[in-house]
Order: structure tokens, then sequence, then C-alpha cells
């Protein structure tokens, strides 16, 4: 039996209306009355488990999964020894670099050498600044990292973005974009290679309804 790791969050919804449009249903996910964290598909294909978004592309490569939905920025972020096998086009967001609106930086590089940027995506950041040859710190925040800057903590801030919205209520603006990210299909390279559960056919259907 195939498992398939589902994000909780913002990308949980598509993912499971993409599953169901191939016959996959793990809909009891979405009841807020609901505490499991395993159910079986209604057929009895597939069980699915509901992780955290930083966590799917764990229970992949070690094989606990052998699918798995996930963001592209967490992918970049950890880069897990999964494979990526299709791009689903929903969950669009960027990663930016974001000062506040009221500072003189209206670029990265206008930033002070060995100043501070705030961010929970701390690989991406420091290799983005590091390809910039802009020797900053990087400060690692978890929580709200918008209050990097308006503390006076950090000069800066790396993170995720969709509307732009909290940034703008926070009186910060986009000053560069690191990459766009999607949601993506990974699937556990060995399980795939092997097609265990008929994991190829199942890949086709799902890229076949993206």
């Amino acid at each position: 039996m195939l498992t398939v790791a589902l994000p909780k969050g913002e990308l949980l919804k598509n993912s499971i209306r993409l599953l169901q449009s191939v016959g996959l249903d793990f809909s009891g996910f979405l009841d807020s009355g609901n505490r499991q964290l395993q159910i079986p598909d209604a057929r009895g294909q597939a069980k699915g488990l509901l992780v955290r978004a930083q966590d799917v592309p764990v229970y992949v490569e070690y094989g606990q999964a052998q699918l798995g939905m996930v963001g592209y920025d967490v992918l970049k972020e950890k880069k897990p020894q999964v494979a990526q096998v299709v791009d689903l086009q929903f969950g669009y967001c960027r990663m930016s670099v974001a000062v506040k609106a009221a500072s003189a930086y209206k670029s990265p590089l206008d930033l002070p050498a060995h100043g501070r940027v705030a961010s929970k995506y701390v690989n991406c950041a420091r290799e983005y600044f590091q390809g910039l040859d802009l020797p900053v710190e990087i400060v690692p925040l978890y929580g709200s990292v918008e209050l990097g800057p308006i503390t006076g903590m950090s000069e800066a801030i790396v993170d995720i973005v969709s509307t732009g919205k909290t940034l703008r209520e926070n009186g910060l603006v986009e000053i560069a974009t690191l990459y766009e990210s999607t949601a993506r299909l990974i699937v556990h390279p060995l399980s795939y290679r092997l097609n265990m559960g008929n994991l190829q056919g199942l890949v086709e259907k799902l890229r076949s309804e993206v």
C-alpha cells in the first residue's frame, strides 16, 4: 500500500482535491473534528500522513512515504534526497528580500557589509548573499520575521511572500526576489524506480490532471 505525505496548512486543500481527481480520497483530513494523523483512502489503495510541510520531504526521503506534496521553498531550503516529478502549479509564492519602506535600501547590494538579515530560510538566505559576494550575518527567526527590521534587530529579511499584504501592513517593501515557488510532487527515488504499488502510473495520472 502506498503512503502519501500531505502538508498541513495552505497546500492541503488543493493537494487533497488533486488526489481525489485520481481516485484517492483523504478528505477526512479536512474535517475540523478529525485528530487522526494517518487515515486510509476510502478504497484501501493508499494511506495518507498529515505532517508539517517541512517534514513532508523527510518522510519521503526516509521511505515512510513514497509520495508527497510540498512547496518548492521547502525543497530548496532542505535539499532532501527525493525526486521532484511534477510542478503542481498551485500554492504560488516567492522568496524575497524585504526592508523597511522608509529605509534607503533599494536593492540588496545597498545593504551594509556585515549587516543582519533575519530569516527562517537560513540556507537560502546565506546562499543568496554569498552569490552577491556581500557578507551578512543571517539571524535565524522562526516566528514573525517582519519584526526584525521593525525592531532594528536586522536591516532586512528573507521570507516567503504571497500577496505582500503582511509586508505592507508592517511597513516593509520587497527589494529583490530570490526565486518563485509552487507546490511540487515528490517521490522516494528507489520506490519510483521499482514502481512500488504502481507508483509510476499514479504519478502519470497526477501529471495529466495538472
